[in-house]
């Protein structure tokens, strides 16, 4: 990848930013069947030798982003890659470059990546600690990387704390490790005490309850906020973990802004919609292009649709599951 500033510092200033000429960087996320994802760090002889980033490099005149990640990886790793599914993109402003990180996933691949040009390969299993020092970029990628490909979105039919955590409890020991927690029958005086019980008992599995903020917020629980919460919203809520409903391009610049950790596709009401008989995966596309966080897409958990929603750019699918 083209080398990135200091993991400590940050972009410069947007106005310079502009003025600047875009390299655009394919990078490959290589994610084995465990989860873990590979790490290189930059050989000696490479401007911040010894940083460690996701693989892949700059984009040549005529290539599209996967025409570079395929010989990129093969120059770099030695390995030829199966598909590869657009995931994220990220700019960064360094003293040297100004760049547009195109980050692709693979799931598949021929041959066992080797350092070709001399680098340290690690892979990185979710939850393991990270080599160091890391490029800026691979910082929220990390984060990203280990976010589950199936959010679980609560059925709004408890009546009280004790019935939603039954719920809860029923679907962590079916496996599932993020939810969106909406209970609107709990009520208001009540709600908050019973999303933080269940988000108290999602981390005990390892998982966590992001509340919608329909449901009321707290600084202490992630929020999701709606994509017309979010388009009403200036300031960025006081909340450790905040995700968004986008149903537009504006929309997801907007959960950029708000340094967002993931985004969901909302269907977009009648009068937003181009057309009636435009598929669901060609309208997350032309919102997923440009997005600078992974998104979620709600529909049936069915191979078919994962497949679509990852060609589309999604990163997996929501899903409610009945009480």
């Amino acid at each position: 990848m083209t080398g990135s500033a200091r993991a400590q510092d940050p972009p410069r200033d947007a106005t310079h930013a502009t003025a600047r000429v875009v390299v655009h960087v394919a990078v490959g996320v290589l994610v084995r069947a465990d989860g873990a994802v590979l790490l290189a760090d930059r050989p000696p002889g490479k401007p911040y030798a010894g940083y460690w980033e996701f693989p892949g490099g700059k984009i040549e005149p005529g290539e599209t982003v996967d025409q570079a990640l395929r010989r990129e990886l093969r120059e770099e790793l030695g390995i030829v890659i199966g598909p590869s599914y657009a995931w994220t993109v990220m700019e960064y402003d360094y003293p040297h470059a100004y760049v547009r990180l195109h980050f692709r996933r693979v799931f598949e691949w021929q041959g066992v990546p080797h350092p070709v040009e001399g680098q340290r390969l690690q892979f990185l299993a979710p939850g393991g600690r990270a080599p160091e020092p890391l490029l800026p970029a691979a910082v929220p990628a990390l984060r990203w990387a280990a976010l589950p490909t199936m959010t679980v979105q609560s059925p709004a039919q408890a009546a009280d704390a004790a019935q939603a955590l039954e719920w809860l409890r029923g679907v962590l020991e079916r496996g599932a490790r993020q939810i969106l927690w909406h209970e609107p029958h709990i009520g208001a005086e009540g709600r908050i005490e019973a999303a933080k019980r269940c988000h108290a008992l999602a981390q005990a599995y390892g998982a966590r309850v992001i509340v919608d903020s329909r449901s009321g917020r707290d600084a202490e629980l992630p929020c999701y906020l709606s994509a017309a919460a979010l388009r009403a919203t200036r300031n960025r809520p006081q909340a450790v973990v905040l995700a968004a409903g986008v149903r537009t391009q504006r929309d997801t610049k907007l959960a950029e802004a708000l340094a967002c950790e993931f985004t969901i596709f909302e269907s977009t009401p009648r009068s937003e919609q181009a057309s009636d008989v435009d598929p669901w995966f060609t309208k997350l596309a032309a919102v997923a292009s440009h997005a600078g966080q992974p998104m979620y897409v709600a529909r049936p958990p069915t191979p078919i649709n994962l497949a679509r929603a990852l060609d589309a750019g999604a990163h997996g699918l929501l899903r409610t599951l009945e009480a």
